[in-house]
């Protein structure tokens, strides 16, 4: 038994101290709440590309263990990946996706542990990872709902959620809408955007989605738990 689990929290927002990276502090109080040991990583402090199609992970014979083998700054996260119970991903929306930096780190993650090998019984893919690991998804966005709604986020951005999933064994995604941009929109060319109504919604709304990422980091731990405990 272990005697603690293991969560990591990867921002994939190039801001610190902002929406997302608050959110992902939330959910860091969770997990530690939930008895779990946490370490939060900013993705934009790694300089790292993604999948090469090099498919050293997928020759055979291959010992790489899930493991992308490019060596570069994040071999070590990569490695930390394997040995989570608990992987948090937060990225702002732009351009309705998520950021470069979270995609390429998600392609380093994912890639390795995607099997090209076919069951003989059922014939679906074989799994690489023998065990759950309990993921979660936050997304930031400048996008009221509705909007989110129209344009097929759910779907867009649901497919990270969906990959996170097949790998792991487990995924569930936040989604935040409306959030503040700037301290000052007098500064920028935004006056498409209502100021004072993005400082009430933040004021009002924004506890309430850290409330959420916080109950996410506690559910994932006690579910994570139940799998590793």
């Amino acid at each position: 038994m272990r005697m603690k689990m293991k969560t990591l929290i990867f921002n994939g927002s190039p801001r610190k101290n902002w929406n997302t990276h608050k959110l992902l502090e939330a959910a860091r109080m969770g997990a530690e709440h939930a008895g779990s040991e946490v370490e939060l990583i900013h993705l934009y402090d790694y300089t790292f590309h993604g999948c090469i199609s090099c498919f050293a992970c997928k020759v055979k014979g291959n010992r790489t263990n899930g493991v992308c083998a490019r060596r570069d700054e994040i071999t070590e996260l990569l490695e930390k990946v394997q040995d989570a119970d608990v992987l948090i991903f937060g990225t702002p929306v732009y351009l309705h996706g998520a950021t470069a930096q979270f995609r390429a780190f998600l392609e380093r993650v994912l890639f390795p542990v995607t099997s090209y090998i076919k069951d003989e019984k059922t014939g679906q893919r074989t799994h690489i990872m023998k065990r759950n690991i309990a993921t979660g998804l936050i997304y930031t966005m400048n996008n009221a709902e509705a909007l989110m709604e129209s344009k097929h986020y759910p779907v867009l951005l649901g497919v990270n959620g969906e990959l996170l999933q097949d790998a792991f064994g487990h995924n569930e995604i936040l989604y935040v809408n409306d959030t503040l941009q700037f301290d000052n929109y007098a500064v920028y060319e935004a006056d498409f955007f209502d100021e004072e109504h993005k400082k009430e919604h933040y004021l009002n709304q924004f506890p309430m989605d850290c409330k959420k990422a916080c109950e996410m980091g506690k559910r994932l731990v006690k579910l994570a738990e139940t799998w590793n405990g």
